[in-house]
């Protein structure tokens, strides 16, 4: 399942900061969680909505209900809750694994259907939200190689593009993959 979360951040003297701690910090503690498999961070390009999104592969909703979640990633958000705006859950089925988006990809979004993604000649993944909020109810996602050329003005409404903060983090042997820290964050 797709474990999504996605938020905005207020404080422009401390954001720096917080994206740091989210991706230094707060991503490698959450991996380390059993029943999660991969965590990443993204920051849209596109506006109309949230500024950051999480993504994360885990078993399912008893992960996030889960003692050792509470202990090492659920929360610990004291120092920045009075900055985090438009904070969105959301958990899907429909997709075992969100795609690794590296250093010079995108990910793309859409909560409009598959049609615009299929028409940039993408294979979107389609997933279902089946606890939290639960909206949007579907999502397609997909990949974008950086050799397509896209304008983020000419994206459909509820179409959204983001750029990745870190490297996909992935559970197993005891080993997670360091960051590649802030490299599109502006």
């Amino acid at each position: 399942m797709i474990y999504t979360v996605e938020c905005s951040f207020a404080d422009p003297a401390s954001e720096a900061q917080w994206n740091d701690f989210y991706s230094l910090a707060k991503l490698p503690a959450l991996i380390s969680v059993s029943g999660f498999h991969t965590s990443q961070r993204f920051k849209a390009l596109s506006a109309g909505c949230p500024v950051y999104l999480a993504m994360h592969s885990i078993d399912g909703l008893a992960v996030l209900e889960g003692e050792e979640y509470r202990q090492k990633g659920g929360g610990n958000f004291a120092r920045w809750q009075q900055h985090i705006t438009d904070w969105h859950r959301n958990l899907y089925g429909g997709l075992e694994r969100a795609p690794a988006i590296g250093k010079e990809d995108y990910l793309i979004v859409s909560a409009v259907g598959p049609e615009p993604l299929i028409e940039m000649g993408l294979k979107p993944d389609r997933m279902r939200a089946v606890a939290l909020e639960k909206c949007p109810e579907y999502r397609w996602l997909a990949k974008l190689d950086s050799s397509i050329r896209l304008s983020v003005q000419t994206l459909p409404k509820d179409v959204h593009l983001y750029a990745p903060m870190t490297a996909q983090l992935t559970s197993g042997n005891g080993a997670v993959p360091q960051t590649q820290g802030q490299n599109r964050h502006a």
